[in-house]
């Protein structure tokens, strides 16, 4: 029986039809489901959030010297944290087949770049297998730990967006039991001192040489010959692009295994075509490597490097062919951009810090990124996980150097603190910091669809655990101001605000309130009171002032020809903020 799955959840079935003992994975569009179906197998095998990649990756590390099958997951910009060990274990090798999945998301649909990790593997000397769809994610899931035992080496699996998430007909098999490899010290191989270093390099040359023999004998690089006038040498999803535009006309070399390449199957191919296209998204890693062995062939000078491919993409850069579709009337679209939630615990801060003169804001990434936006306009910058509180101590130091009076806020989630903003902030505290520091704990991880995180109380396995004490663990750090609030009560917010700016020193401020979309946990219930109570609009009362709209609630409204506020019954959760906000008390609690 096939079963209908998209790309992600085909990569859990095949770790875990590989005999996979052990996973674990930092949350990050477009990779985070694999994690989350890794968990339903938890009989059989340990799925694990971890509170970075690194970490991820280094457990999984450990988990392969001690004998077993490994995965760690993560997006691609995860990968630049995980790199640290990524490299190191290229030189080591491993005991048990570890793979790491790298989710590249071409066109940033969630990203703040679309780099093309293929080069990691490159880079750092290990295998590279790419699936193009959900059968082959599974299958070649299997394939990628028997080429990692087979030449001791990890393998990056490089997903992208549209293969983790499109979905397709996938074939079950039963679960292979790997027994544990049992455990012998071995100093010489995993200890990366500079003397193992040494010795260790010139065989993992050899091993690229082995590898790329395999590479040119493997079935994950296959030829599918049709007319020659036109061959094909692609990979990933574009090779399902290519299919849809050249169908029968040309010849296709179709890469899975991406790193080594397979050059002389390559230039094999090259000699039975006529005109040799390279079709990749991204960056020229298949075209650069082929014309740099003497094989002329066409690519990024015709298709673009930027953004996602896709089949018209392919027609039009290759064929010259504009086709047929629906085009929108541009005059009727009405611009949707990304809001925090109606009731986002969010929003109370930065309506209360946007009111703030002469304030530099350094944000983070997470849902609190929309602070950004109109009407709040309330961050600065954005660069990284964790950059917020260290970009922020920088900005201030380099403020007080010359002398220019500016108040510095770093902003940052409660998961992305866990993450690397903790490192940041003990460097803060350490250097003598003056900056406000305001962690936005909404009790989950909340960007990337609700994951468990250290201060959550719960594992990905649904086990309850010890949280995290944010105030406990600032206060280790060295940090003397410490305070807590609920972010929904304005004058709350605005007092701990001015109190922090007044302080000489490094400051936390801990927002504590559970995402509005959050399905509550009976410690949320207890701590917490969450009933529904729905605001509204007393027209007699409302002056127009757009001061609600200001807060930036997508549940507030502006009738232009009335000159009104309204507050759409259907989206309010009734957290106040538009309410405290009025100063002509025009917006009331339904009932009252």
């Amino acid at each position: 029986m096939k079963h209908l799955m998209t790309g992600n959840e085909a990569v859990a079935r095949g770790a875990y039809e590989a005999g996979v003992s052990y996973a674990s994975a930092y949350p990050g569009t477009p990779s985070t489901e694999i994690l989350e179906n890794m968990a339903q197998y938890k009989d059989v095998l340990t799925a694990e959030w971890a509170n970075n990649e690194k970490v991820a990756l280094e457990t999984a590390i450990g988990a392969s010297m001690a004998g077993v099958r490994t995965l760690a997951a993560m997006k691609h910009v995860g990968v630049n944290v995980a790199a640290d060990p990524l490299f190191t274990i290229g030189y080591t090798g491993i005991t048990g087949g570890l793979v790491l999945v790298s989710a590249d998301d071409p066109g940033c649909h969630s990203s703040q770049n679309e780099q093309d990790n293929r080069y990691y593997a490159k880079f750092a000397k290990i295998a590279c297998v790419e699936p193009s769809d959900s059968q082959e994610s599974k299958d070649f899931m299997k394939s990628a730990f028997e080429i990692s035992e087979k030449f001791d080496v990890p393998v990056l699996f490089r997903m992208t967006t549209r293969v983790c998430h499109s979905k397709g007909l996938v074939d079950f098999e039963e679960r292979q039991e790997v027994p544990i490899i049992p455990y012998v010290k071995k100093p010489q191989k995993f200890i990366a001192a500079p003397a193992h270093a040494r010795i260790l390099h010139p065989i993992v040359e050899d091993k690229l040489k082995a590898m790329e023999a395999f590479s040119n004998e493997t079935p994950l690089n296959r030829i599918e010959w049709g007319s020659k006038k036109i061959g094909i040498v692609t990979s990933g999803v574009a090779y399902t692009y290519a299919r849809e535009v050249f169908g029968e006309s040309a010849s296709y070399l179709k890469l899975g295994f991406t790193h080594p390449l397979p050059m002389d199957k390559i230039r094999s191919f090259a000699k039975e075509v006529e005109t040799l296209y390279v079709i990749e998204e991204l960056e020229p890693y298949i075209e650069e490597q082929m014309k740099a062995a003497g094989i002329s062939c066409i690519g990024k000078d015709k298709v673009p490097r930027v953004g996602e491919l896709n089949p018209d993409i392919v027609a039009k850069a290759l064929l010259g062919e504009e086709r047929e579709t629906v085009h929108p009337n541009d005059d009727l679209i009405v611009g949707r951009p990304p809001t925090l939630c109606a009731g986002c615990p969010h929003r109370g801060f930065f309506f209360t810090l946007s009111k703030k003169k002469n304030v530099v804001i350094t944000g983070d990434i997470g849902c609190y990124t929309l602070g950004s936006s109109e009407p709040l306009n309330a961050t600065d910058s954005v660069i990284c996980m964790g950059a917020s509180i260290s970009m922020g101590h920088g900005a201030k130091k380099a403020f007080e150097r010359h002398n220019v009076d500016k108040r510095v806020v770093s902003v940052i989630g409660d998961s992305t603190f866990f993450h690397t903003g903790v490192n940041s902030l003990i460097n803060t505290a350490y250097n003598g910091g003056n900056t406000v520091n305001v962690i936005l704990d909404n009790r989950i991880t909340g960007m990337t669809g609700h994951q468990e995180n250290p201060g959550s109380g719960y594992t990905l396995e649904g086990d309850a655990t010890n949280p995290i004490d944010i105030p406990a663990l600032v206060k280790a750090i060295g940090i003397k101001h410490v305070v807590t609030v609920n972010p929904l009560k304005l004058d709350e917010m605005n007092q701990a605000i001015d109190d922090a700016f007044e302080f000489e020193g490094p400051s936390v401020i801990i927002t504590r309130w559970p995402c509005v979309l959050k399905s509550f946990s009976p410690e949320d219930l207890k701590e917490f009171d969450l009933s529904k109570k729905l605001c509204h609009v007393v027209e007699d009362k409302c002056r127009g002032c757009k001061i609600c709209t200001k807060t930036g609630c997508p549940a507030i409204s502006f009738d232009n020809e009335t000159k009104k506020a309204k507050i759409d019954k259907y989206m309010c959760v009734g957290c106040e903020v538009c309410l405290q906000a009025c100063p002509f008390d025009a917006i009331e609690r339904v009932g009252e």
